[in-house]
């Protein structure tokens, strides 16, 4: 049996020390996969559409854009109770336009609760 002389030398343990940049790369590593499985879940996963046999009613009146009109125009004369902006919000959205310039000629589709508010 051999017995540590008292002299002898003990080897110090070694610890990691991260750097905050080396922090900020840890937790960007760990983050990834979590981001990548959301987005992941959003594309695929988030809704599923089902087909019935069911016909949708969805009856919408037309308009088709004068000369000098705006959405806010269109917006003001289709329900003049309602906020103009929201009204525009739902034509936007029905529509799919990129922005809120129309122009002359155009055919917008009203949504349904603004169609019998004239």
């Amino acid at each position: 049996m051999t017995a540590l002389a008292p002299n002898a030398p003990v080897t110090p343990t070694i610890r990691l020390r991260l750097t905050r940049r080396g922090r900020r790369v840890v937790g960007f590593l760990a983050a990834v996969p979590l981001v990548a499985g959301l987005a992941a879940f959003a594309v695929f996963g988030a809704s599923s559409a089902i087909a019935t046999a069911d016909a949708g009613s969805a009856d919408f009146s037309y308009i088709t854009v004068q000369s000098g009109q705006s959405l806010w125009s269109i917006a003001q004369s289709i329900d003049p109770k309602a906020d103009p902006r929201d009204v525009i919000a739902d034509i936007v959205n029905l529509n799919q336009l990129h922005s809120s310039s129309v122009q002359p000629g155009q055919r917008l589709a009203l949504p349904a609760e603004y169609s019998t508010a004239k």
